[in-house]
């Protein structure tokens, strides 16, 4: 499948949130940067809904079914070569701060629900929630393919009310991370894939009002502290992600040029190894000046063109060798 226009464009946005929300709550407190680097990953997983449901889709409407082993080793191709590179030497440097079951749960992406986790490791609670995400949802598309929009919808009505329950409790503030708590920002994006094509092409004026809740919403959140409230669970969380949808499916329909220019589609292509190293270097306590940013860019550049690239070229080859044997066959 062709490149998607745009959606590198707006993962350089999303990667940008990231690094400088990260890097300016070293200077001014999580409150503020924590809201926009919040932002980011909830447009990641967006993104990941809609991308990863096109494709499961288009191999349904090709195929009348889903090959999840070959899903898992495209995954695995695409994901664990530049993980295993940013995990070992973390493990190795940060040893002593490191218990045994911190690292079994960063190596089982099951890392958003060890609230114990140390910082070097925090940021990956959201490449564990996408890792569940592939585990489960190419499964059940597999199996409940004709109830596919029912069963999202229910995952949209479930994850507020499991915050609730959560915030009730009073569990640890990391159940938050927990995956059946962001499960619905996932499943808005799996839905935009299912209506894109029935959806009508969205104007400029439209997408400049989605623009305000995706601007706006992070302020209110950094000024009620984190803190779960009716208006930010039942009003603002969803319409900051139908905003995010709705100007994804526009950046789609209609590539503007700074979405697509090639320094932005650059950093959009690496920002999975940025979002793995960024945590040394853009939210190390130790690393509060600003040229850690740009050390934290040129270790990402190594990690994506001495490992991710590599290992693509190798899916690819082996990609090619599958299709010989089944034609052969």
């Amino acid at each position: 499948m062709k490149r998607i226009p745009s959606l590198d464009g707006l993962r350089a946005i999303s990667i940008s949130m990231v690094v400088m929300g990260h890097w300016t709550s070293l200077h001014y407190g999580w409150e503020v940067g924590g809201a926009f680097a919040n932002l980011g990953v909830r447009i990641f997983f967006i993104i990941s809904g809609y991308l990863i449901t096109t494709l499961l889709l288009k191999e349904w409407a090709r195929s009348s079914t889903i090959r999840l082993r070959e899903f898992y080793v495209r995954r695995a191709y695409r994901i664990l070569p530049a993980a295993i590179a940013f995990m070992l030497p973390v493990f190795v440097i940060y040893g002593r701060q490191t218990r045994w079951y911190h690292m079994a749960a960063a190596a089982l992406y099951v890392t958003n629900f060890d609230y114990a986790h140390p910082w070097f490791l925090g940021h990956l609670w959201s490449l564990s929630v996408e890792e569940q995400f592939y585990f489960l949802w190419p499964g059940v598309l597999k199996k409940w393919y004709r109830h596919r929009t029912t069963i999202l919808a229910g995952v949209v009505l479930f994850a507020p009310i499991y915050r609730v329950g959560c915030a009730l409790l009073k569990f640890h503030g990391r159940a938050d991370e927990t995956f059946p708590a962001v499960a619905d920002i996932l499943a808005v994006g799996c839905l935009l894939a299912i209506f894109a094509a029935r959806l009508p092409r969205i104007k400029q004026g439209w997408a400049l009002a989605m623009v305000a809740p995706v601007a706006l919403v992070p302020v209110y959140v950094a000024a009620v502290h984190f803190r779960t409230t009716p208006l930010l669970l039942l009003v603002l969380w969803p319409l900051l992600h139908v905003s995010i949808a709705g100007l994804v499916l526009h950046a789609v329909q209609t590539p503007y040029w700074i979405l697509n220019v090639k320094p932005v589609v650059w950093l959009g292509k690496i920002s999975y190894s940025l979002y793995l190293w960024q945590q040394l270097f853009a939210y190390g306590p130790q690393h509060k000046d600003w040229y850690w940013l740009f050390v934290a860019v040129g270790v990402a550049s190594l990690s994506y063109y001495l490992v991710e690239q590599p290992m693509l070229r190798l899916r690819e080859k082996r990609e090619k060798r599958e299709r010989a044997y089944a034609q052969a066959a």
